[in-house]
């Protein structure tokens, strides 16, 4: 039996990526990144849609007045009243052919976050850990940054450059979320529809991927077997997130970018947000710790 997908917003977003849920306001947040929009829908409500006025791709809760944001600039704090951006971080400042990708918080409650070219260029983008304030860069000569995941004891981070095909494992300091260890192959994907994009991993350790160009999402288990794989009806289904009350349900966004007209006229739904019908041991991202 296929699983079910609905609809959860049909805003079309040209690259719809980031999804976070809170669970104190049971609000969805998610990105277009490359309209620099930051798209808030709480599930019971209505779609608000702030105009950042810079590429962003991420979001974490820092309190209950403050998130941080991942830009092309680097790390700014969001006022949630006010919706005012103030720098924090510079990442890749310096650099206009770079933006922030794919980024998530660590257990311990550091950040990790990526960034790449805008237009996709070799090698451009990075890997950064950010923490209490301090900034260090993890892995270079990243292409596309993506997959950025932990297991729940913060023991293991997941990340991918989607230009690979091979999403990566590496053990980490539950402390801190600093890496441990050499990383290595979780799943090599090089064979198969699709690439690799972005993934959040739930209390089972199972590693829930969205695949760009595939038209799935596919659960993985800790030791990287297929466990299943959830047909979207979208080409391109970009990263998952744990919503509702429990964490028991998926929310996935997609994007339409790099499609013409008569493509997208067959990917109608391309860009919109989707629950996923099944029900899974999610969990909820911790605060992050700015200082």
């Amino acid at each position: 039996m296929m699983d079910s997908v609905s609809v959860l917003s049909d805003h079309i977003c040209e690259l719809g990526e980031g999804p976070s849920y809170d669970p104190a306001t049971d609000t969805l947040f998610w990105f277009d990144i490359v309209n620099g929009k930051l798209l808030e829908k709480p599930l019971a409500g209505a779609l608000k849609i702030h105009d950042l006025g810079v590429m962003a791709s991420a979001i974490a809760i820092i309190d209950d007045a403050r998130q941080l944001i991942a830009t092309e600039v680097g790390l700014q704090v969001r006022d949630v009243k006010t919706g005012k951006l103030t720098p924090h971080t510079p990442i890749e400042a310096d650099n206009p052919a770079t933006r922030s990708n794919d980024s998530r918080v660590h257990p311990c409650g550091a950040f990790w976050t990526g960034t790449m070219g805008k237009g996709e260029a070799k090698d451009a983008g990075a890997i950064y850990w950010f923490f209490k304030g301090e900034l260090r860069r993890l892995f270079s000569n990243i292409t596309v940054s993506n997959s950025i995941c932990f297991s729940e004891d913060g023991a293991i981070a997941y990340y991918t450059d989607t230009s690979t095909g091979l999403l990566m494992r590496v053990a980490c300091d539950p402390a801190t979320g600093l890496p441990t260890g050499e990383p290595k192959v979780f799943v090599d994907h090089r064979s198969f529809k699709g690439y690799v994009d972005g993934s959040v991993v739930d209390r089972d350790g199972v590693v829930w991927n969205a695949v760009w160009g595939g038209r799935a999402v596919k659960a993985y288990s800790p030791d990287g077997t297929l466990l299943r794989e959830v047909p979207m009806p979208v080409t391109q289904p970009s990263c998952p997130a744990f919503i509702g009350r429990k964490g028991d349900r998926i929310a996935v966004t997609s994007a339409w970018k790099g499609k013409d007209d008569k493509q997208r006229a067959l990917d109608p739904q391309a860009g919109m947000t989707f629950l996923l019908g099944l029900s899974v041991r999610g969990r909820f991202e911790p605060r992050v710790l700015i200082a």
